[in-house]
């Protein structure tokens, strides 16, 4: 209802031509955010797609020279994937969310609809994933918008050349969920300069506006609402994993997607608290691998003792719960700003901190016609203030939904239409 009453009342008063889902015909079922983000789109609700088109896995090697620590010698490689139509067609390079694959949920979303809406896709792993950290990333440091942009602009480059011989393109077209949004719209930025696709479009889907202040809200989400607090984090996550556990042993045929997620959400009924430390936990998860990588690589001694090797028999348990202790704001003061810090000496923490929002390329957004954006009222990465922001930069681009959560609604049957529709016309 709160949810109901704020966007109406957003909608009356607002002085753009914002593109409001109307709360009354939006068919979204889910009214709240937390339950949206860990549900996701009922099957009965989800735009019909494929269940499989043609995908082929290819690899990169992006630093020829780049040694790779024994311990993570499955990651060497770039991997990403490629969906072709047989004819001539446009390009869209999709970017996935923090710490996700080139594969994950929301990546297939993309994928299969606009691989039927006829369009060639790429999808590509984000720079926070694993792969990407010890293969493409130039620092291997990740969590720089910035220079993680610049880097999945030269691995663009690369698989562009690698498939050009083999797919006819008409014209180059961007997007990306999350993390992976902003990031589009920093890539599109280099683009305008270096010249290279000339992107058509590029349309983000519920980006951060503050990564700074989204990692904030993601670190309280779990410290803030893990019974007993911190020091209970293992007993927490033993009961998550008991109960999805018992989903498993119960049902004669599992998958773990939305439709898993809803079932759980039906049989347990998690209180809001549960919710919320279940969203704080799924980014903490992707954020512990990506600190532990990055760490090995880089022999920082932040996580594992400095210049110690780990063999492919050594146990990796004690460093990834030690990783999962360490919030995104740990990462950010003890980890990213000391080593940019060194990099660009006088570096101040609050430069650092706006070089990581949007508002550091507001003007370019602002101007730009061809970026568009699509996020939700209640988005809970979203600071007070922020939606307001994403409102007035975009105004006539942007599209805003009462409901979803983040990312919750992203396979509802309208969003899809929208994003398909976005690209087409």
């Amino acid at each position: 209802m709160r949810t109901w009453i704020i966007t109406l009342l957003t909608f009356l008063f607002a002085p753009y031509p914002i593109l409001y889902a109307d709360t009354h015909t939006y068919g979204y079922p889910i009214s709240n955010s937390y339950e949206a983000t860990v549900i996701g789109t009922p099957r009965q609700l989800q735009a019909d797609l494929p269940d499989k088109i043609n995908i082929k896995p290819l690899e990169l090697t992006v630093f020829e020279d780049r040694k790779i620590p024994e311990t993570l010698w499955y990651t060497k490689r770039l991997e990403y994937l490629l969906a072709a139509q047989k004819q001539k067609a446009p390009l869209v390079f999709a970017i996935s969310g923090t710490g996700s694959s080139a594969n994950a949920p929301g990546m297939q979303i993309l994928q299969k609809a606009l691989f039927q809406a006829g369009f060639h896709v790429i999808s590509l792993p984000s720079p926070t994933h694993p792969n990407f950290v010890t293969s493409a990333s130039t620092h291997s440091v990740p969590g720089h918008v910035v220079e993680d942009s610049a880097d999945l602009y030269r691995v663009m480059q690369l698989a562009w050349n690698q498939v050009k011989e083999d797919i006819e393109v008409t014209d180059f077209y961007l997007t990306g969920y999350s993390l992976g949004g902003a990031q589009a719209a920093f890539v599109a930025r280099l683009d305008d300069k270096k010249q290279i696709f000339n992107f058509k479009k590029v349309l983000m889907i519920n980006p951060p506006v503050s990564l700074y202040n989204s990692v904030s809200i993601l670190d309280q989400l779990l410290a803030n609402n893990i019974p007993g607090g911190m020091d209970h984090l293992n007993d927490f996550i033993n009961r998550v994993i008991n109960r999805f556990t018992e989903i498993y042993r119960t049902e004669e045929q599992v998958e773990f997607n939305d439709e898993f997620l809803y079932k759980a959400y039906q049989r347990y009924q998690p209180s809001e608290e549960t919710l919320a430390a279940v969203i704080g936990l799924s980014f903490r998860w992707a954020a512990a691998n990506m600190i532990f990588v990055s760490d090995v690589i880089t022999n920082s001694g932040y996580v594992k003792p400095k210049n110690l090797k780990l063999s492919l028999t050594d146990s990796l348990t004690n460093y990834f719960k030690v990783s999962l202790r360490i919030g995104f704001l740990d990462y950010f003061n003890e980890y990213l700003f000391p080593f940019f810090e060194t990099r660009y000496p006088g570096l101040k923490r609050k430069q650092l901190i706006h070089s990581l929002s949007l508002k550091s390329i507001e003007a370019y957004l602002k101007e730009n016609d061809k970026i568009a954006m699509v996020t939700n009222a209640d988005d809970p990465i979203l600071a007070p203030g922020e939606l307001e922001y994403l409102r007035e930069v975009f105004q006539s681009r942007a599209k805003i939904y009462p409901r979803g959560g983040h990312l919750g609604n992203m396979g509802y049957k309208d969003n899809v239409a929208y994003m398909v529709n976005f690209f087409l016309n």
